[in-house]
């Protein structure tokens, strides 16, 4: 299957338009039909409805291999331009908001540095792909659990750091006196769904056996500060690291009791590590 023919189908799905997908990838919209139908062929089964432009059923099916293929390939890429690349280039950092903290400013080089805050799940893909050298990922975890990371190639993981987790109340919350609180009997509170900023509610349901926590208000952003907020004025309960929830304005954190969980933080890159990725991953791996 030609890479390029499935690059040109994901795109034609993905904007439902022969004519944009063609804008989007500097091709005709001849062109775009041509690898339309050259992989149809190849596949021996009709991939997309013209009229409206949608995914057949097997169509379908193929975007389901479609991106972990194409993002494998670009991995494989990096990784051999890694083993070519200057020592000496300087350090992209990539990390979820709750990763990054004074300790990863301390590591940080002077200069030469670049810094992307990304959604959680985006960091391993950047560092496969060679978009950035070193990525901190995050989430809830029974304690020295590694986490669950998406297989997007061969990457390796260093466990850098375990803490406490607390929820964030309103300081006129009913339960923001309380010494301690168990995940169980919060389920049916209101609570945010920030899965870039906060801790994801599909990782307390998870710790919950699967059920409740039903979100009262959404916020798709990674700024720590907008959640804290929200949670502070009263539009939902949040689950943080103990550092990230404590002396926010307005707001108690009390630490979560049951289920023992930690926000555990780990260290991801790909191949041999140069130069100044070397010299932060050493930092960061340190004892504090």
């Amino acid at each position: 299957m030609d890479p390029h023919l499935l690059r040109t189908y994901v795109t034609v799905a993905r904007l439902a338009s022969f004519s944009e997908a063609a804008r989007a990838l500097g091709y005709t919209q001849s062109a775009v039909s041509q690898h339309i139908a050259a992989l149809e062929g190849d596949l021996g089964a009709p991939l997309l409805t013209r009229r409206p432009v949608a995914p057949t059923p097997a169509g379908e099916r193929l975007l389901e291999h479609a991106g972990p293929l194409l993002l494998r390939l670009e991995a494989a890429r990096a990784d051999v331009v890694r083993m070519a690349a200057v020592p000496d280039r300087g350090l992209t950092l990539a990390t979820a908001s709750t990763a990054f903290g004074p300790r990863v400013c301390a590591a940080l080089p002077a200069c030469g540095v670049t810094l992307r805050v990304l959604p959680r799940d985006e960091v391993p893909a950047a560092v496969a792909t060679g978009t950035a050298d070193l990525g901190l990922v995050d989430g809830l975890a029974a304690p020295s659990d590694p986490l669950r990371l998406p297989d997007v190639a061969p990457l390796t993981t260093h466990g850098m750091r375990e803490e406490p987790v607390c929820v964030l109340l309103p300081d006129t919350h009913p339960l923001a006196g309380r010494t301690g609180l168990r995940l169980g009997d919060l389920a049916d509170a209101r609570w945010l769904e920030a899965p870039d900023a906060g801790l994801p509610l599909a990782h307390l349901r998870a710790a919950n056996g699967g059920h409740g926590f039903r979100p009262a208000l959404r916020y798709e952003g990674t700024d720590i500060h907008a959640l804290t907020a929200l949670a502070a004025t009263g539009h939902g309960l949040t689950l943080l690291p103990r550092p990230v929830a404590t002396g926010v304005p307005g707001a108690v954190a009390v630490p979560l009791t049951e289920p023992r969980v930690v926000h555990r933080t780990e260290l991801v890159y790909a191949g041999a590590l140069q130069g100044a990725s070397a010299a932060v991953a050493q930092a960061l791996l340190e004892p504090a």
